[in-house]
């Protein structure tokens, strides 16, 4: 079970990294007190996650043992090209973390049980306890995901921005990718050595990276695309010479003539 545990947190915090999950954290964090959005967070992953476990356990029970690492491992990768492909709040989702009205612990419950059904921590708890012990798929995944969006918490709470949204996002991509390949491999040849696995993983990804970047800018995923540049502030013009603001057509005025007699 402590193995389970262990790899279901790891797991999980990498797949909350720079999820929507997060970002509703952070935003929730700007409006309630931290205890309030983490507790709401606690319960609906719980509920969540219990319910993940229990589809992947029977449905583990009742696939073949030696396709459930060639099917891991295929769900990992897609995790990983999901996460390059980059997650942002709808509008629905950043209006109900912005402007709901409901008492604070109910709002963020509902909102993050409504969030986490068919996101891809969901899909990675079910594939992580087809393979693994329930029990400790239950309780990592959980902590997982909760130490993921405490952190979150803390950055909307003290600072009130965003974690570097592009180095996660690779971060978190490449760990996925690599981990999705190792099972792959694993499962097609069960004799290679850890090493020789662990290299040929990082030797695919670092290739399909490679990959990745030589494809024109709009073909690649968000998070490979170039940052938007900002355009530089203007130039102060300089200063011209004053002009009537009166119906003379921009001509400077005529001088007064002088009072004074010559």
């Amino acid at each position: 079970m402590l193995a389970a545990l262990i790899l279901s947190f790891a797991v999980i915090f990498v797949a909350e990294l720079g999820d929507k999950s997060q970002l509703m954290a952070m935003t929730f964090a700007l409006r309630h007190r931290w205890w309030v959005v983490l507790s709401g967070i606690t319960v609906a992953t719980t509920a969540v996650h219990l319910i993940s476990v229990a589809v992947g356990h029977y449905l583990g029970a009742a696939l073949p043992t030696h396709l459930l690492g060639i099917l891991a491992g295929v769900a990992f990768v897609l995790f990983g090209l999901w996460t390059l492909r980059g997650d942002k709040l709808s509008e629905d989702e950043a209006s109900k973390a912005q402007r709901n009205s409901a008492p604070a612990f109910f709002a963020v419950t509902s909102a993050f049980l409504l969030a986490e059904l068919g996101d891809k921590t969901m899909l990675a708890t079910i594939t992580l306890a087809a393979d693994n012990d329930w029990v400790g798929v239950w309780i990592g995944s959980t902590i997982g995901m909760v130490a993921a969006d405490a952190l979150a918490i803390l950055v909307g709470a003290l600072a009130g921005k965003h974690l570097p949204e592009r180095l996660i996002q690779l971060g978190a991509a490449a760990l996925f990718l690599v981990f999705g390949v190792s099972m792959l491999i694993e499962g097609a040849f069960p004799a290679a050595s850890g090493i020789v696995i662990g290299a040929i993983s990082v030797a695919v990804v670092a290739l399909a990276a490679a990959a990745l970047r030589a494809l024109p800018p709009r073909l690649r995923p968000a998070a490979l695309r170039p940052a938007p540049q900002v355009a530089p502030a203007p130039e102060d013009a300089p200063e011209s010479a004053p002009s009537s603001v009166g119906g003379d057509g921009g001509r400077a005025a005529a001088p007064k003539p002088s009072d004074e007699p010559a």
